[in-house]
């Protein structure tokens, strides 16, 4: 097993606590939060089934991640700093995902051999009080350095949609709000699937000065297995799925205010189902089942615009952490040493603009 001689940057974690702030699933935790198995029964009545599919698991969503947890899950590896991302507040009325911003500043990540060193909020560019709302942002905490606002949204209605319309970021009143981004020299995190790469690429051309990160690949949907109501259910549906996945992100890779994290590649929407096995992928199978993605990325994007990050814990219902790092170690390793250092440490310090 290789170990890096460096402390890695993980600039993609999300911190979450139902029991005590705006959560989607706040007022279950507080009724059956001492009844797991009768909460997941529960959830799996009121929540649609496409979340469920992308969950796989409920307990991750329904229970607490701050950085006690974080700091369990990385065990063996160093990490010297995390990025948290938001994830979904629930208090959108007029400032409130302000909150989010001054809660995670707040978080105890010293006293678990952790560095806070940045936060990717939420904010709206449609919202009339964007401009204000970044500011508030900025107030809030010094280590706010951009926003992701989701725009994924699937032709497959049985894959979950993150966002509530199609084609966001193709939106005017989207494109209009996007421009302060650049003003105020602020990265934007982009997610939608695959799918939907032509659409961030576009965003990409119209505004050269902001940077801007495609998170986890832009999640190939149904590649590694059938998902949603038709997605991914035969071989060459996901043949299909891939070689177009390749051809938009090398398209993608020509707008040099791109870069790429790759994320969220173990998460079940992508089709893994080794949850419904009750076990994590090994470290062989991962190496196995995501080589050719990220080797692709790389002979696109180069090793200087490639980021790696967990996403945890996201992905948790597939992999640990400690195992999916070994396996990105793996998969890098025949790049050199110096790709090691910049993909797993010194790109997320460029990007974000970590002291």
């Amino acid at each position: 097993m290789k170990k890096l001689d460096f402390a890695i940057i993980d600039p993609h974690i999300h911190q979450w606590d139902p029991y005590h702030t705006p959560h989607s699933a706040a007022l279950l935790v507080k009724i059956f939060g001492q009844y797991p198995n009768v909460m997941d029964n529960v959830v799996r009545l009121v929540k649609p089934k496409p979340l469920l599919e992308t969950l796989g698991l409920t307990q991750y969503a329904l229970s607490p991640y701050l950085p006690e947890h974080y700091h369990e899950d990385i065990a063996i590896h160093s990490v010297e700093s995390v990025v948290h991302v938001e994830a979904n507040w629930h208090h959108h009325k007029g400032l409130g995902v302000v909150e989010e911003t001054k809660w995670i500043q707040q978080l105890n990540f010293k006293d678990h051999n952790l560095k806070l060193g940045a936060i990717v909020a939420t904010a709206d560019p449609r919202d009339r009080k964007f401009k204000q709302i970044l500011k508030a942002h900025q107030d809030a905490s010094p280590l706010f350095r951009g926003i992701r606002k989701m725009a994924s949204w699937h032709e497959d209605s049985g894959i979950y949609r993150w966002c509530d319309q199609a084609h966001l970021y193709q939106s005017k009143k989207f494109l209009k709000g996007f421009e302060q981004l650049a003003l105020m020299d602020l990265s934007f995190d982009a997610w939608g699937y695959s799918t939907q790469l032509s659409e961030i690429t576009d965003l990409a051309k119209q505004f050269p000065q902001t940077r801007i990160v495609v998170d986890h690949l832009a999640t190939p949907a149904g590649l590694f297995g059938a998902i949603g109501k038709k997605t991914g259910k035969t071989l060459s549906q996901r043949a299909a799925i891939f070689q177009q996945w390749q051809h938009d992100l090398a398209v993608l890779a020509e707008q040099k205010n791109v870069y790429a994290k790759i994320s969220g590649l173990m998460m079940p929407v992508l089709g893994h189902r080794f949850y419904q096995q009750y076990r994590t992928a090994t470290v062989y199978e991962m190496v196995n089942l995501l080589t050719p993605l990220v080797q692709h990325a790389i002979d696109v994007f180069g090793v200087d615009r490639i980021i790696f990050a967990s996403n945890f814990p996201m992905d948790k219902a597939n992999t640990t952490l400690n195992d999916l790092i070994q396996a990105y170690i793996e998969m890098i390793t025949p790049y050199g040493d110096q790709a090691l250092y910049s993909i797993f440490r010194q790109n997320a310090a460029n990007f974000y603009q970590l002291n």
